[in-house]
């Protein structure tokens, strides 16, 4: 029988204006740093990273980020940072700017630090980075020796972003228990190799329960870009929770379909990681056979949060079979998350896929949404 396996950060920092505590916390940990971010975000929190470093004299090299994690722009950014002597790995920004920087911290054995400016996503926690190509297509899973050694969320900053980003997150948090269960249930494995801790199912458990309770006033707080105690305990549901939650819980069908959905082209890829996983969480409680009222509990809170439930509103209302196919077979490939807590076949995905079309708009019909 496996060991279970519990892994987690060294340090979660969340508050208001915590950046400007940033140099503090580091100032005995090195004197040289790269800060990685995007041209956008350097103008929202990256400057005021480096500026909060210079005051307990930490000298920073400025890289920028230039949108994909891919296998070319990590030994990019690496060679840049090393080239500055960097002992502290800094990532300020979303999802692929976080696992970028994540490769080249553990490139260098460098001290980790992730800034998300948004809960758009639970990749900040991980020791693990999803790489794409240079084109958006994803390539698979990086596995790092130790999780990140310091979170800092500044809530003022992910107050001011794009509510489109929150309820992304939201998503991508509401798929970490029910994977995490159909791990559990099939007796498979987390994303360290393991079995699943009883803290890991606890986590993941809390998870939903805090967005259940919690994600509409979040929601609410995002659009006029208050910090209040219902956002508070959204952004770390989002970020601690569900990071731990799916780390140390498993990915199962909800992302595997979502990876799926890279070997197709077109306006999908507009959406956010979130909003693609929300598809896939309504997938995967399809192929679990869940009853009618579970299923329209998921399906009434994403609609409520403004995320997609059907195949038009994640762009592919006229797709034929053979490209819902297409990403079946993507989803089911030997290595993908799904079979972590399924034992199914492509056909069974594509059914599944067109079956949950189907059971949202149904459900908009019966509510005239």
């Amino acid at each position: 029988m496996s060991e279970r396996i519990f892994t987690s950060p060294a340090k979660y920092i969340q508050g208001k204006n915590t950046i400007k505590n940033i140099g503090s916390y580091l100032k005995e940990i090195g004197s040289q740093a790269a800060v990685i971010a995007d041209d956008i975000v350097w103008d929202i929190a990256g400057h005021q990273v480096v500026d909060a470093l210079k005051e307990k004299n930490i000298e920073s090299r400025e890289i920028l980020f230039n949108g994909e994690s891919s296998e070319e722009e990590i030994e990019r950014i690496t060679q840049e940072a090393k080239d500055a002597g960097a002992t502290i790995v800094i990532g300020v920004g979303g999802g692929k700017t976080l696992d970028t920087s994540k490769a080249i911290a553990d490139a260098l054995n460098a001290y980790t630090v992730i800034v998300p400016t948004a809960a758009s996503a639970d990749a900040p926690t991980s020791a693990l980075s999803v790489v794409y190509s240079n084109e958006g297509a994803f390539e698979g899973y990086r596995f790092y020796k130790r999780n990140p050694d310091l979170i800092i969320l500044d809530t003022k900053i992910i107050a001011a972003a794009p509510p489109r980003l929150l309820t992304s997150g939201i998503a991508d948090a509401m798929a970490t228990w029910v994977e995490a269960r159909a791990v559990i249930r099939n007796g498979g494995k987390n994303q360290v190799g393991g079995k699943t801790t009883l803290a890991a199912e606890a986590i993941a458990k809390r998870c939903e329960e805090v967005l259940f309770e919690y994600g509409h006033l979040a929601y609410e707080s995002a659009k006029i870009k208050a910090a209040t105690p219902a956002l508070e305990h959204v952004v770390e549901a989002n970020t601690l929770l569900s990071g731990l939650g799916f780390e140390s819980g498993g990915l199962a069908a909800a992302h595997a379909i979502h990876n799926g959905f890279t070997a197709l082209d077109g306006e999908i890829h507009h959406l956010t990681h979130g909003e693609k996983v929300a598809f896939g969480t309504l997938v995967q409680l399809t192929l679990e056979d869940s009853s009618l009222e579970e299923i329209e509990r998921y399906i009434g809170f994403y609609i409520s949060l403004d995320l997609p439930v059907t195949l038009e509103d994640i762009k592919l209302k006229d797709a034929k079979r053979e490209d819902i196919w297409k990403v079946a077979e993507a989803a089911n490939v030997k290595e993908e998350t799904i079979h972590n807590g399924f034992n199914v076949t492509v056909d069974e995905v594509v059914d599944a896929i067109f079956a949950t079309d189907q059971y949202a708009k149904a459900y908009k019909l019966k509510y005239n949404l």
